[in-house]
């Protein structure tokens, strides 16, 4: 099947029998599984995004003798990466609920880059929404 071989392929020969109206021989089977796939690829971004704020936020404020300039970088660049999914995808503001779980990833994440163990770090994300978007930083 060219949906398993070739998916470029398989999405331009869906495309046209959609414009043609050839809808029974379309893969609507396929075609659903990768509009799902898509909403939960756009969502994994987004959460994504703010799990590595959250993590260098950690770093930032936990390690501040290795405070570096490639750590304000991906910060600002996951910041910008947020506005534009938001902007883009206004509906994934919901995930903000998620915020917890993401925390504990971040969390981990953040502990085995600087080594500190991870219940040094607080056990509820210590940021709000409105930090980890704008351009807050911890007090220096």
């Amino acid at each position: 099947m060219l949906y398993e071989t070739d998916i470029i392929k398989w999405v331009e020969q869906q495309i046209s029998l959609i414009k043609e109206q050839r809808y029974t021989e379309v893969d609507w089977v396929n075609i659903l599984e990768e509009i799902e796939d898509l909403g939960k690829r756009e969502r994994d971004r987004f959460l994504s995004s703010i799990r590595l704020i959250i993590q260098h936020l950690l770093k930032w404020e936990y390690q501040p003798e290795k405070r570096s300039r490639s750590w304000q970088i991906t910060i600002k660049r996951e910041r910008n990466n947020l506005k534009r999914y938001l902007r883009d995808t206004p509906s994934l503001k919901r995930y903000w609920e998620d915020l917890s779980k993401v925390y504990g990833d971040a969390r981990a994440d953040a502990a085995n880059e600087t080594g500190i163990s991870d219940w040094n770090f607080p056990d509820n994300c210590p940021y709000s929404c409105e930090q980890i978007q704008t351009d807050w930083f911890p007090e220096e």
